[in-house]
């Protein structure tokens, strides 16, 4: 019963935890082929979002579908995306491990 009773204070604690961490989102694709899935881009020139503020890129990537930053590349991929799509994207990247200091 003691053993019980600490296993399932054990996984309450931790739900907390696992609760943060988003579901894939739907549109998870469009950006992993330039951003890598985890947010870790292996295209040179292509910026890593793991672990950047949510509120950033929730504000970039609406710029970029809004056209206030031209970057056609960008608009053409983020452009029909819905506000609810977007958020689990920015949701998703945000809440990846950054990268860390000894990788490119």
């Amino acid at each position: 019963m003691r053993i019980s009773l600490i296993a399932a204070l054990c996984l309450l604690a931790a739900l907390p935890i696992c609760a943060q961490t988003p579901a894939p989102p739907t549109r998870l694709g469009l950006c992993a082929a330039c951003h890598g899935a985890s947010g870790h881009a292996d295209m040179p020139g292509v910026p890593h979002l793991a672990g950047q503020r949510l509120d950033y890129l929730r504000d970039v990537l609406k710029q970029y579908r809004d056209g206030r930053r031209n970057v056609p590349v960008m608009r053409a991929a983020i452009g029909p995306v819905s506000d609810a799509e977007l958020d689990a994207l920015a949701r998703w990247y945000s809440a990846q491990p950054p990268q860390s200091q000894g990788q490119p």
